[in-house]
Formats: structure tokens, sequence, C-alpha cells
């Protein structure tokens, strides 16, 4: 199987508010040759969280075939909710927290779940904003997505109470 590293950011300028994701895709070839692939989109009104969340949805829904990814991201929401088992509880529970209320960006988070099924994934948790390179560049075409002008309209934001 083919190995993946995936590095993903999200930035919201206010939260909510105008945001973005940037993913960085890397593989090696046969031949041991590095490819890149960038990705990245801006919404007018979303929040951090869930640019963390979309920029792992897409970079694993770029993916062709099932490959093993390890997905780097600096989001301790999007690490936790796997490596501590928080998804686990969400699903036993209808989606409900462990207060019992609803979990936020369920819609995002059934997503990430189809996206990662085909694959074997772990998720790692670095420091954002300590010159990890290219956690970096994922956050400059983060930024630079949520501030561009083409920005789409996240369909699954819903207003905070």
């Amino acid at each position: 199987m083919q190995y993946v590293t995936i590095y993903s950011d999200g930035s919201a300028r206010g939260n909510p508010g105008p945001g973005g994701y940037g993913a960085v895709l890397q593989f090696r070839d046969a031949a041991g040759e590095l490819h890149e692939k960038e990705l990245s989109q801006g919404f007018a009104r979303t929040t951090n969280n869930r640019m963390e969340l979309l920029g792992v949805i897409v970079g694993l829904e770029a993916l062709k075939r099932p490959c093993v990814v390890t997905v780097v991201t600096d989001s301790q929401y999007v690490v936790k909710a796997f490596n501590d088992h928080w998804v686990d509880g969400w699903l036993k529970r209808g989606w409900k927290n462990s207060q019992k209320k609803p979990v936020k960006n369920v819609d995002l988070w059934k997503r990430l779940l189809a996206a990662k099924e085909p694959h074997q994934v772990t998720f790692n948790w670095v420091k954002g904003h300590a010159g990890h390179p290219e956690n970096e560049r994922c956050d400059q075409l983060a930024t630079a997505a949520a501030d561009g002008n083409v920005l789409l309209k996240d369909e699954g934001f819903v207003q905070a109470d």
C-alpha cells in the first residue's frame, strides 16, 4: 500500500468569521521521488475547528485508493478525537458528548469518518507556529484562503447559541 502523509491546518478570522483550510499531501513513488500536492479553500463564515476538520477531510478525500496515512496537524481537537477515543464515545452515545449534549460539527465528523474508512490512518499532533515547515505551509495556505476573494458558503455551519 502507498504511504501518504497529510499535513493540515485550519484558520478563521474571528471565530466565527471568514476561514480557510490548507493541506499538503506527500508521498514517495517506487523510485523514492517525493511528490506533493497542496489543497486549500476559503469560506465566508465558519469556525477554526470546522476548518481544522475540513483540511483533514479534503486531504483524505483526495486519495484515489486505500493508503497508509499519517495525518499531522496542530489541532488537538482532531487528534484527541481519535487518539483519546472521543469519537468512539460519541458514536456509542448517538453523537452526544460526555455531557449528553449534541456533538458540534457532526456533519464534518461523519464526513471525516467516511473519508477515513478505506485507509489505515494515524493522527499525530505538532505544535503550531513552531517552525514545522509543512505545518507552516498549511497555515499559509489556510490564512491565504480565508483572506481570499473566492469564499464559499460553509453549508454545515450553524451559528452557536
